[in-house]
C-alpha cells in the first residue's frame, strides 16, 4: 500500500468520529426544535382561548428545551446557528411576545428568552398576524375595547421593523416578514373601520326605534 493511500485511510478514520458526532447532535437538535415549535404553537392557541396560564406553561417548557439545546450544541457552532434552530427560536419568541401583548404585559427581551436578535425580530413580526387574529375574534364577539390599542401596536411593530433594513445574511428573512406585515395591518384597519361604522349605524337605528 502506497504512503498517500495509507495516509488517506488514517485521515478518514480521524474524521469519521467528528461527522458521526455532528450527525448525532443534529438529529437530537432537530427533535428538540420540533418540540419547541409544537409547544410554542400550543401556547399561541391557548392565548387565543384566553388560557394564559396554560400558554405560559407551554412556553416555559419550550424555553427549557431551548436552553438545553443551546447547551448541547455549544461544541457544534455550525448547528447552533443553523436555520432550524433559528426557526425554533423565532417560534418561541413569537409565543412569548404574543402572550405579552395580548395580556398587556411588558415585552420580554431577546436575552431573557435565550434567542438571537434576528430570531427575536422575526418572532416580533410574526406576532402581528396573531394580533390580527385576536382583533378579528374580538370583533366577532362585539368586543371593541382593545382593538384600537392592538392595531396601534401592530403599526408600531411595522414601523420598528422597517428600520431594520439589513442584509439577508444578518436579518434572516426579516424583510419578507416586514413586507407581509404591511398588508396585514392595512386589512386589519379596514376590518376594524367597517365594524366600527356598523356599530355606529346600529346605535343610531336603536336610538330612532
Amino acid at each position: 500500500m502506497s504512503k498517500p493511500v495509507e495516509e488517506l485511510g488514517i485521515i478518514a478514520t480521524e474524521l469519521r468520529p467528528y461527522f458521526a458526532a455532528e450527525d448525532e447532535a443534529r438529529e437530537k437538535a432537530l427533535r428538540s426544535c420540533r418540540q419547541v415549535i409544537r409547544y410554542s404553537g400550543d401556547a399561541i392557541r391557548a392565548v387565543h382561548r384566553q388560557e394564559q396560564d396554560k400558554a405560559r406553561q407551554f412556553l416555559d417548557s419550550a424555553h427549557q428545551l431551548l436552553r438545553e439545546l443551546s447547551y448541547d450544541l455549544a461544541g457544534h457552532g455550525r448547528l447552533l446557528h443553523s436555520g432550524f434552530v433559528h426557526d425554533a427560536q423565532k417560534e418561541l419568541a413569537e409565543g412569548y411576545i404574543t402572550l405579552a401583548l395580548i395580556a398587556g404585559e411588558d415585552l420580554p427581551k431577546p436575552r431573557a428568552l435565550d434567542v438571537s436578535n434576528a430570531a427575536y425580530l422575526d418572532g416580533l413580526g410574526e406576532s402581528v398576524g396573531e394580533l390580527r387574529r385576536y382583533i378579528l375574534d374580538s370583533l366577532r364577539r362585539g368586543d371593541f375595547s382593545r382593538c384600537d390599542e392592538l392595531l396601534s401596536i401592530m403599526e408600531e411593530i411595522y414601523g420598528v421593523l422597517m428600520t431594520m433594513d439589513f442584509p439577508e445574511l444578518l436579518a434572516h428573512g426579516l424583510r419578507r416578514t416586514t413586507d407581509n406585515i404591511r398588508g396585514i395591518v392595512e386589512r386589519t384597519r379596514g376590518d376594524l373601520t367597517v365594524s366600527l361604522r356598523q356599530k355606529s349605524l346600529e346605535a343610531k337605528l336603536d336610538d330612532l326605534s
